[in-house]
């Protein structure tokens, strides 16, 4: 009977990208077993296994990558054979390119697709369609709730225009008699379709924001219903004692939340690229800021958190005792804060950044950090970058989505933008107009719009596009990424002298603003 011990993706080199275990083992034991294959692989050999006292390793190449898998030495090599192929054909079903990044992106699918394939290390009887159809846990149950669910939503619309029909012509009776219908108040609300209404008067019989006394027909808009219910592939205690026995196989776990696709090596990759071409003196400064923002879907800043450092490196013995001259320009009041060991006196004096002990240098080849700040407000004029989202239910069960975005800090250019839409599970977009460009990723069920730059000439721009089968609430959080050369706090460094002499000496400088966070929700 053949007993599968693990299975596990690695590239060519050796290097494990994910690994999952299907038999009682120690960490230590599995860990120990993936670091022997890649010292057994021979070159030159057409063989697609190898063995060892214990184990038999056989292996399937994938481009740069290799399909292991780990068996004892008493299983069939032929049935191990049929259920590598198995496994290869899995990778391809839920990773658009065999990369490393593609793979870690989809680990936990990948993970999941594995656990279907072998249970307690026998190979279960499944082909890659039912593969397919476990991982994704469909449900009957929830596309009935889901035709029932949409159906009343269209009857309540309907109720919803007779009764502001009869109302308007109730308000145009009353005006006839000099009377007037009791209605509440909307002012300066926002409607149903993300849009503030500017007063309490009708202007048509089609007026949503309008507050009727008596008992609203629809569901309340702040809590509509969940189009995850009956959901089998929602949360529960079973998925997350599951993550956590991962976690303590030493498996990485891929975040799945809708967030901007892999938005940390997104940043990442942004950051690299803008200080790539950056020449490097003996003397060199970098100022990162880093920024949280949270925006309400209706308006209004609910967070805004600026951090920041400015780190020091010198390469060059001979240049380590030095002052290092800034100008601040800041008139937001953000917080600086000195290290210990730089003379809080002079800073605060004269903008010097410089050792309380002048006669002891720098350290010599390590980023120093010297300077950090904050800036936490509520003020809407703080926001750097506004982007605005406004579904609009359509009538026929779907939305129409509109969204702005407007650079409010013209001094900032920001590169690599990235506004990351969520969208109703299984459903295409269909986008009418776009600025920059956009990719669908149906996967992970959200809608990436890329913008290459916006700058001071290029501050707006707007995308449209809409939805079948879907609320207001499915398009949020929106959430955004983006870097820019030039920082958020007005700080730079103006020159660098010698401590002995005074004497100006040469040096390089960076700036780097990217976002740890940016939604609006």
């Amino acid at each position: 009977m053949q007993v599968l011990i693990a299975a596990a993706v690695c590239t060519k080199n050796g290097k494990v990208i994910i690994s999952r275990q299907f038999v009682e083992m120690t960490k230590a034991r599995i860990e120990g077993l993936l670091a022997a294959f890649p010292k057994l692989m021979t070159a030159g050999k057409q063989h697609t296994y190898v063995e060892t006292d214990s184990v038999r390793y056989v292996y399937q190449p994938l481009e740069k990558l290799y399909m292991l898998l780990i068996t004892t030495k008493a299983s069939n090599i032929l049935e191990d054979l049929e259920t590598l192929r198995l496994f290869s054909k899995v990778i391809p079903e839920y990773c658009h390119s065999l990369e490393e990044k593609e793979i870690l992106d989809n680990a936990f699918n990948l993970i999941f697709a594995f656990d279907e394939i072998v249970a307690l290390g026998y190979r279960e009887s499944v082909n890659l369609a039912q593969i397919k159809t476990f991982v994704e846990m469909d449900s009957h149950e929830e596309k009935v709730y889901q035709a029932v669910r949409q159906t009343q939503e269209r009857e309540a619309r309907q109720k919803m225009r007779e009764k502001a029909k009869e109302l308007q012509r109730q308000r145009m009776e009353s005006a006839k008699r000099g009377t007037s219908v009791g209605m509440g108040r909307s002012s300066g609300g926002f409607s149903s379709d993300g849009f503030g209404s500017s007063g309490g008067s009708m202007s048509g019989i089609n007026a949503p924001s309008i507050e009727i006394d008596n008992k609203p027909i629809l569901p309340k808009p702040q809590k509509p219903i969940s189009r995850n219910a009956l959901k089998l592939g929602g949360k529960s205690k079973d998925v997350d004692s599951f993550v956590d026995q991962l976690k303590s196989e030493g498996e990485k776990i891929v975040n799945l939340t809708p967030t901007p696709a892999s938005s940390n090596q997104a940043v990442a990759n942004a950051k690299a690229k803008i200080i790539s071409d950056i020449h490097t003196e003996s003397i060199h400064l970098k100022l990162e800021d880093k920024l949280v923002v949270r925006i309400g879907r209706d308006g209004g800043l609910q967070q805004f958190e600026l951090s920041g450092l400015l780190t020091l490196r010198i390469t060059d013995e001979n240049l380590g005792r030095i002052k290092v001259q800034l100008q601040n320009d800041d008139t937001h009041g953000i917080q600086l804060q000195t290290h210990p060991n730089v003379d809080k006196e002079l800073f605060k004096t004269r903008s010097i950044i410089g050792l309380k002990n002048p006669t002891k240098p720098f350290p010599l080849n390590t980023d120093v950090g010297v300077l950090k700040w904050r800036f936490v407000s509520l003020d809407d004029s703080a926001i750097p970058l506004t982007i605005n989202c406004w579904p609009s239910e359509n009538g026929e069960g779907g939305c129409d989505v509109s969204i702005e975005y407007e650079l409010e800090a013209l001094h900032l250019e920001l590169q690599d933008v990235t506004i990351v839409i969520p969208l109703p599970v299984n459903v295409q977009p269909n986008v009418v107009e776009y600025d920059g460009t956009y990719n669908y990723d149906s996967r992970k069920h959200i809608l990436q719009w890329n913008i290459p730059v916006i700058d001071g000439p290029n501050r707006m721009g707007s995308m449209e596009f809409s939805c079948s089968s879907s609320i207001p609430g499915d398009f949020f959080p929106v959430q955004a990424t983006f870097v820019s050369k030039n920082p958020y706090v007005a700080l730079k460094a103006k020159d660098v002298t010698l401590v002995d002499d005074e004497s100006s000496v040469k040096f390089s400088a960076e700036t780097l603003l990217f976002v740890d966070k940016y939604e609006i929700v």
